[in-house]
């Protein structure tokens, strides 16, 4: 089960079973779920079979992981397949005529088409058992027809050809899939449990029970919600809440699932599930990876009037020909089977997977995992995207921006010497931005104390310093109105600030912030390049939204969203530009992943819950492949209808020719294989281009 019009196939068969309440398809994974009592399954199972399917039942628990790759003998009998459909070609060119010559050539021919064909047979017998006119029953009456009268090469490798076809957009989907489920591994999905004899333990995190003690280490992604039993540390809280600069949690603070624990091993109270948390708001139900591009739906409905028009055609040349145009039976149907080759839709069905398949591969290798042909293809009718900021338009990383020197005794060198000097020794997130920011000192310093959740203290040279947060200068007693106004200016630009103080006055003000990827401001030219708009959604404070949205260009920049804001600023979007994708990496973004039309998310340093939502990973986070992608996208339309367009012109001149009485079979044969080979060719050229867009 592979498609939308093989799903059908069995939501018609099983329509006719009583009992079955309900059906659930996943084309990706290629399961069905049946609501049914115990005693219809084995109803509905033969009912599947009698449709020409085999199905095979999948353990519940083990649904989402079981695989579902081709095995690699299919790959194998396909090869085979298709070189015995060569040789059949071989022998019936080059052999002499012999009667030996011809029983070895349809030989070849009859397994090339036994080894490719004999699950579309099954399917394409059932059809007509039923009365139903699919491809699957056009495929077969032809490829029988041509191999009764003669032209066996031709019927093996179309047939050979045609499921080669089916097996490449298969295993590109479990390609797509087996990507994803890679990265989501990644992530260890287990946390340390306090036991009752007092000993740590890594368990599932799913089995952690409510109000347990679990431990976080310094760099470990927190597993769990809850709230800080002991130990002071600084959370990266980017991947839920949107804020760029690590927030410092002590005893009593709430953590989230999915932080990040930066610099002290915390001890937290487990409060709820991570299921509560972190999934609260994870929309099931998305397209499935699997679901075909719009071009591919429009195939397959004309392929649902195409099929049965040709067979009725074929039937009329073959019954009302010796009547109307005094020919003989045998003729009539020659004539008749020469239309079916003719009308053989592999042209028309491989058209769409190579072109998509050969899109997807064109994206994968420039670091753009795309879940399925349809996000590929409506990714060109994007009008607008909404971006989240931190990790996504930002570095996602802290770092000193700016430095001001207040007036003192001191030179300036030693103030910033002294303030390398205290940060140089702590392993806060904020302190390793200034320190990397300025020259390391000699690092001398004596009665070095931390103070939790504001800053610490030290005596360098003589003299009692303080490096810390706005807090701590307000509670010695240093702020000033000049120091206010300073603080005010960074504080309305979203930084983060620090100040160097000695007993009696601030030395300096050191402010920190996420920065900008160049890579981002560069892709948003390239957006508005094509005349898509551009918005950012985040957590952060408004004043950091506004500045960093001016600086990267953004159209629209909104701060102080939650989740549930968020979904309402896409609704928004959409309602006022058009169709519009989502960008961001973190568990709050995943919402807005899902609730717009495309979601994507960033591969390297996104959350597992974003990218589950997304429809398209970015793997290096470089949000210059977005662009990319829709150019990519354009191209692909494109090179689709060019390959219908050709493959339905060919078609008709020869049919006319056929019904005209014309066509040869060897005219029959170029109009089916000439034609699959030219739209084959046609969308393999996306994989020739250097760089996506550009022509082939």
């Amino acid at each position: 089960m592979d498609c939308p019009s093989e799903e059908g196939d069995i939501r018609r068969a099983l329509e006719k079973v009583s009992g079955v309440k309900g059906l659930e398809f996943r084309l990706e994974a290629r399961t069905l779920a049946i609501d049914a009592s115990a005693a219809v399954i084995p109803l509905a199972l033969d009912a599947i079979r009698r449709a020409g399917f085999d199905p095979q039942p999948v353990a519940p628990a083990a649904s989402d992981e079981h695989d579902h790759d081709h095995p690699s003998e299919g790959l194998w009998r396909l090869g085979l397949a298709l070189a015995l459909a060569i040789a059949a070609e071989l022998v019936d060119f080059l052999a002499p005529r012999a009667m030996a010559f011809e029983v070895l050539g349809i030989a070849l021919a009859a397994g090339a088409i036994w080894l490719a064909g004999f699950s579309m047979f099954g399917k394409g017998l059932a059809a007509l058992r039923q009365g139903r006119l699919n491809i699957n029953a056009l495929m077969s009456v032809a490829v029988t027809g041509a191999f009764l009268i003669g032209q066996w090469p031709e019927a093996a490798m179309v047939m050979a050809l045609y499921a080669i076809a089916e097996l490449i957009e298969a295993r590109a989907v479990d390609r797509a899939r087996n990507a994803i489920k890679g990265l989501l591994d990644l992530t260890p999905d287990t946390a340390e449990m306090r036991q009752a004899d007092g000993n740590w333990l890594e368990v599932p995190a799913r089995e952690v029970p409510v109000d347990a003690l679990i431990r976080a280490k310094p760099g470990a992604r927190i597993a769990l919600d809850g709230v800080v039993a002991s130990g002071t540390s600084a959370v990266d809280q980017s991947p839920v809440t949107g804020e760029s600069i690590p927030v410092d949690k002590s005893e009593g603070d709430v953590v989230y699932a999915g932080t990040i624990n930066q610099v002290g091993t915390l001890e937290l109270s487990h409060g709820c599930s991570r299921q509560h948390h972190a999934r609260a708001h994870h929309p099931r139900g998305r397209a499935s990876a699997g679901e075909r591009a719009p071009t591919q739906k429009f195939v397959d409905r004309f392929a649902a009037i195409y099929t049965p028009a040709v067979f009725a055609l074929a039937v009329a040349v073959a019954v009302l020909t010796p009547w109307l145009l005094d020919l003989t039976w045998s003729q009539a149907l020659y004539k008749a089977l020469v239309l079916l080759v003719i009308a053989c839709p592999c042209a028309l069905v491989i058209a769409t997977p190579v072109t998509v398949v050969s899109g997807l591969a064109a994206a994968a290798r420039r670091g753009i995992l795309i879940k399925g042909g349809i996000y590929l293809e409506e990714a060109r009718n994007l009008k607008a995207i909404a971006f989240d900021k931190t990790g996504t338009i930002t570095e996602g990383k802290p770092r000193l921006v700016a430095t001001e020197i207040l007036p003192s005794d001191s030179p300036d060198a030693l103030v910033l010497r002294w303030a390398g000097d205290l940060a140089g020794h702590s392993d806060h997130p904020v302190a390793k931005a200034i320190t990397a920011g300025l020259e390391k000192g000699n690092g001398l310093l004596q009665g070095f104390t931390a103070l939790p959740g504001r800053g610490i203290e030290a005596r360098v040279d003589g003299r009692t310093l303080v490096l810390g947060n706005h807090r701590l200068i307000e509670d010695r007693g240093l702020c000033s109105a000049q120091v206010e106004a300073r603080l005010a200016v960074h504080e309305e630009q979203g930084r983060s600030v620090t100040l160097l103080a000695s007993e009696t006055r601030v030395l300096a003000i050191f402010a920190v912030a996420d920065t900008i990827k160049e890579s981002s401001r560069q892709a948003l030219a390239e957006l508005h390049a094509l005349g898509v708009k551009s918005a950012m959604l985040t957590g952060d404070n408004t004043a950091t939204a506004q500045t960093i949205g001016k600086l990267a260009g953004i159209d629209d920049a909104r701060g102080n969203l939650l989740p549930e804001d968020k979904l309402a600023a896409i609704a928004e979007l959409r309602e006022r530009h058009g169709p519009i994708a989502m960008t961001g990496d973190g568990i709050n973004d995943a919402p807005a992943l899902a609730r717009a039309d495309i979601g994507i998310a960033m591969g390297a340093a996104g959350t597992d819950i974003a990218m589950e939502a997304a429809d398209v990973v970015i793997m290096n986070d470089d949000l210059r492949r977005i662009p990319e992608a829709i150019r990519l996208s354009r191209r692909t339309h494109a090179v689709l209808w060019q390959n219908i367009v050709l493959a339905l012109g060919i078609k008709a001149v020869f049919l006319v020719l056929a019904v005209l009485g014309a066509a040869t079979m060897w005219m029959a044969v170029f109009a089916d294989m000439g034609a699959s080979l030219i739209v084959v060719f046609n969308g393999l050229r996306l994989l020739r281009a250097s760089k996506i867009g550009e022509k082939a």
